[in-house]
């Protein structure tokens, strides 16, 4: 296998091959190359670029690579390839990446694709996949797996095992089922190679196995994987019946997606965009949050004029100068917490009574207020300000500081339980809830201390 760094001058140089239609120098540099190395080829071409290597390279030189480049990408090269070279490139692909592209093409094309393919047995597994939901167990499932019935022996174990990594990738586990193929346990291959040939496999296979069900939540698999440290899991249905197996390289996919989204829901973005999408995407995915902190603005002009009478009072104009100040450290607060529990969500450690870990929280951010409080009145005496000015504003920061740290615990909690994304809560919701909490709070309090 060759790797190399792939630059500019490379991409230029398969432009250039390209253009003139050097075949066979094209085929020379490009077809030993490892998949994921093309597919970063392929994704600095243009579409009819990508498409002729397509065409030019072949199917079993192309298809892990087509599979693995960005969707958008990917899209826009199918739409150049007939059903039956699309077919072609199915046929090389493990069920699970065969289904995705399956699901990537307009309906009226997926059954003119699944027509042409001539493998019955990999079609069949392709429309089975097809029925669940694409986040789910079922959904990132592949139907390629080794597996083994309890009552072979050892000897026609080893045969069966070998017909049947004929068409599988890796082999992670082999796993052995009775007659009615549910699911019994799984084969160390020491013991299988250390083991009489006249041996049965139900006398040495591993009864404990981690599993999944068809219909369990993607994210689920993800940290059950993660807890165990598993390669590969078996996909089970209510009647035990292994019906596939989850790899690593897909649940890796499932969580850069999951973080891609929840990063962009941090900052503000409802739709699952890049940076070179159409404008109008971008700005249907942007526009809705700018909306919201728009208003959260103009409530927080509303709070500010009700207070418009300190400006008269040249001892307490200063108040307005911490507007910002007070504000800030609101929406900071709030986003340090929620940021907090959203991955203690996202990790499964968020667990034990909400009153506790509010409690906790209090103590937190009573020992930061008070830590920054103390900074505003040495502050407040370096610039001469009055002391009960300077102890209004510690004071008012204090409160605002553990009501936003509340806010930031709370709220993604609570988003959580009722099956809304908890990462909604720390990027603007958060941050214009607690500035606008903070401002009120800040004059409100000042008003009650300092009996303007």
């Amino acid at each position: 296998m060759a790797t190399f760094q792939i630059d500019s001058i490379f991409l230029d140089d398969i432009k250039a091959l390209i253009k003139k239609k050097d075949n066979t120098l094209l085929k020379r540099k490009l077809q030993p190359v490892h998949y994921a190395d093309l597919g970063e080829v392929i994704e600095g071409l243009s579409i009819e670029e990508a498409t002729y290597l397509i065409k030019l390279l072949g199917s079993d030189t192309t298809a892990d690579a087509l599979a693995d480049v960005d969707p958008d990408i990917r899209e826009g090269i199918l739409r150049q390839l007939s059903e039956k070279e699309i077919a072609k490139e199915v046929l090389e692909l493990d069920t699970d990446d065969a289904t995705d592209i399956i699901l990537e093409l307009p309906e009226e094309r997926q059954e003119k694709v699944m027509s042409q393919i001539d493998d019955d047995e990999h079609l069949n597994d392709i429309r089975d996949l097809l029925r669940y939901d694409e986040n789910s167990a079922g959904g990132l499932m592949a139907k390629e797996l080794v597996k083994v019935k309890e009552d072979l022996s050892v000897l026609k174990c080893l045969n069966e095992m070998r017909a049947q990594a004929e068409n599988v990738t890796r082999v992670h586990s082999i796993y052995v089922v009775d007659e009615k193929n549910r699911l019994k346990g799984r084969l160390s291959l020491k013991d299988l190679i250390t083991a009489n040939s006249r041996a049965k496999v139900k006398d040495i296979y591993i009864p404990k196995v981690d599993f999944v069900t068809v219909d369990q939540d993607g994210d689920e698999v993800a940290k059950i994987m993660s807890k165990y440290d598993l390669d590969a899991i078996p996909v089970i249905n209510s009647k035990k019946e292994l019906l596939g197996r989850i790899t690593i390289d897909d649940i890796v996919d499932l969580i850069k997606e999951e973080a891609d989204k929840d990063y962009q829901l941090a900052a503000g973005i409802s739709a699952d965009v890049e940076a070179d999408d159409k404008i109008f995407d971008l700005v249907k995915a942007r526009l809705p949050w700018l909306f919201l902190g728009l208003l959260g603005g103009l409530g927080s002009v509303f709070i500010l004029q009700d207070f418009e009478a300190i400006m008269e009072e040249p001892k307490l104009r200063n108040l307005f100068f911490y507007t910002p100040l007070i504000a800030a450290m609101a929406g900071n607060v709030g986003v340090q917490s929620s940021a907090i529990i959203v991955q203690g969500i996202a990790n499964d450690v968020v667990k034990g009574s909400l009153f506790k870990r509010l409690i906790k929280e209090i103590g937190l951010s009573l020992i930061n207020g008070l830590s920054l409080a103390l900074v505003i009145l040495v502050f407040g005496q370096f610039i001469n300000q009055a002391f009960m000015v300077s102890f209004t504003i510690a004071g008012s920061m204090m409160l605002v500081i553990v009501v936003a740290a509340l806010v930031g615990t709370f709220v993604p909690i609570v988003l959580n339980k009722q099956g809304i994304d908890p990462a909604i809560a720390t990027g603007p919701f958060i941050t214009t809830a607690n500035d606008i909490f903070g401002i009120f709070l800040f004059f409100y309090i000042a008003k009650f201390v300092l009996g303007f």
